[in-house]
């Protein structure tokens, strides 16, 4: 197993930041998929992420990320996820990132499948929980329930379920619709749907609204929007509240991709 560290490690990892000016660490997982490459930029472009480290199974491409000063606080660890833990021994954050995904015909098999969209988000919400992260965000989908006859929506239920099981102090749950962007490999299937959906638009009102296409890059905001409303002014109350999770359906994803709060 190969490792490139190009980190150090992180600050405090006993809670949100005392307050905004100090800032906060991120690791992020999933930096070279439709939602992650946009929430990388993201948090590279804000100044309340005073360092961004990446755990990714391949080299991230830093031209137009960022700024040469934004791009100073990137730290990348390429390794396989299988050695999620070996890889970020050396590694703590204030809020932890997932954006891992894919699809059956990618995957091949349930197993393959169930191990990029159930295993390794758990792997890496463990490891949040045992290093003192105060924040997971993860990104799961629209429908996810483990009572599901669906196998994708099931997997995503049951990855839901399991972290509802952790001492996270805050985790948030992004659960799009159908996703508008450029994927780095083509789905057929969602771009016909896509299609359809947008068509169709126009009578997603009201209760229908949540079904609307979103933006790859419209989650990627709302996730950095949802992280900076979770860092508090005290730490210590933050730490100290019960675990709390956080469900954003697509309609209040676009919602906070428009606004600065929600």
């Amino acid at each position: 197993m190969k490792h490139d560290f190009v980190l150090k490690k992180t600050g405090s990892n006993e809670g949100l930041p005392v307050n905004k000016a100090a800032g906060y660490s991120a690791l992020l997982v999933g930096a070279t998929g439709l939602i992650g490459k946009a929430l990388l930029g993201q948090l590279l472009r804000d100044p309340l992420a005073r360092e961004v480290t990446v755990l990714s199974r391949r080299p991230i491409e830093a031209k137009g990320l960022g700024t040469a000063g934004e791009l100073a606080k990137l730290k990348v660890i390429v390794a396989d996820l299988d050695g999620m833990d070996q890889a970020l021994g050396q590694v703590t954050a204030d809020a932890v990132f997932c954006t891992l995904g894919t699809t059956i015909k990618i995957a091949k098999t349930r197993e393959a499948f169930r191990k990029v969209d159930y295993e390794y988000p758990l792997m890496l919400a463990r490891f949040a929980e045992r290093t003192g992260a105060s924040l997971f965000s993860v990104v799961t989908a629209m429908g996810a329930a483990s009572n599901s006859s669906v196998f994708y929506s099931r997997v995503k239920g049951e990855l839901q379920d399991a972290l509802a099981l952790l001492r996270i102090p805050v985790i948030q749950v992004f659960q799009p619709s159908l996703l508008l962007g450029e994927r780095a490999a083509a789905r057929p299937g969602e771009v016909f749907g896509a299609i359809v959906s947008k068509g169709l638009q126009f009578a997603m009102i009201g209760p229908l609204r949540k079904y609307r296409p979103i933006k790859g890059a419209d989650v990627a905001i709302a996730m950095i929007r949802a992280a900076g409303n979770a860092i508090t002014v005290n730490a210590a109350a933050a730490v100290s509240k019960t675990p709390a999770m956080h469900y954003y359906p697509s309609d209040k994803i676009a919602d906070l991709a428009v606004h600065t709060t929600g």
